[in-house]
């Protein structure tokens, strides 16, 4: 049986991307309603409330999507990823009410990611590993983004995978022993607990959200601790070029917080695919190599 050609891989990655994207969506909208159902039962619990009867947060897998409006459920030709969009020109069918432009545009990133990863590693197990991290990435990115929540639901599956992974060199993208692996981890999460409670002791102020910790260790299992620094330095980069920018264009206020994780996990996966080039132009530039 012949090998497929590798542009035949990428533009299949891409277009799974997409599909993914579209239930990234759902993952993003749906994550923070369930986790603060939750909430509130358990608080209720606590407080030793008597329980009240509100709507059951909407399931991930098996319940049809709908407009956040009028909950229609929405046609399978409106279910197409980005160009079922396009074609409703970003409104509800059924109301006529604005669908939010962050539905093509997680489902156009997904792929486009999905298709990089593939282009970078190749057809292979460490692309498929690869996928799963940048799905990851994207749904964190997302609800942090619109909530400042990064669930546990999602972070702490991503650092068990790279740790697993390092069990399965095969399925690496990066090869890291499993000691350095939970050293990593470890690394990741005290080196921003430690900014973190500097900056309160400082300021009297939270500076970042407790699954920031989180995400950056799981980082670290993926990557090993080569990769903390690199990846700190970017996300605040990255970080303070957006905000700059927002504030320059009056578009975000110096007091309003900042979600920090998708600076983390854009640094995080630009160091995952080009990390080895990156330190290489770095060392040449400096002539330390």
């Amino acid at each position: 049986m012949p090998e497929l050609p590798l542009a035949l891989w990428i533009a299949f990655a891409g277009v799974l991307g997409l599909l993914v994207g579209s239930f990234l969506n759902v993952v993003i909208l749906r994550t923070p309603e369930r986790m603060q159902a939750d909430w509130r039962r358990q608080a209720r619990e606590v407080l030793e409330l008597p329980p009240v009867d509100e709507p059951k947060p909407p399931g991930l897998v098996f319940e049809p999507s709908h407009c956040p409006k009028c909950k229609h459920a929405l046609a399978a030709r409106d279910n197409i990823p980005v160009f079922g969009w396009l074609l409703l020109r970003g409104r509800c069918r059924y109301c006529n009410v604005a669908i939010s432009a962050q539905y093509p545009l997680v489902e156009l990133l997904t792929g486009i990611a999905s298709a990089v990863v593939v282009w970078r590693f190749g057809p292979s197990a460490a692309a498929l590993a690869g996928l799963v991290f940048t799905w990851m990435l994207v749904a964190l990115s997302g609800i942090d983004a619109r909530t400042q929540l990064l669930p546990d639901e999602i972070n702490y599956p991503l650092l068990w995978i790279g740790l697993g992974l390092t069990l399965i060199p095969t399925w690496q993208p990066h090869a890291v022993a499993p000691s350095s692996a939970i050293l990593a981890a470890l690394i990741g999460y005290l080196s921003l607990w430690s900014v973190y409670w500097l900056f309160k002791l400082l300021t009297g102020k939270e500076g970042m959200g407790h699954g920031d910790f989180k995400l950056l260790a799981a980082l670290g299992a993926w990557m090993g601790p080569v990769a903390l620094l690199p990846v700190i330095l970017l996300s605040s980069f990255i970080g303070a070029l957006v905000g700059g920018t927002l504030m320059l264009l009056r578009r975000h206020q110096r007091d309003i917080p900042m979600p920090f994780g998708p600076y983390i996990a854009a640094a995080g996966w630009v160091w995952f695919l080009a990390g080895d080039e990156l330190l290489g132009a770095y060392m040449h530039l400096t002539g330390m190599q």
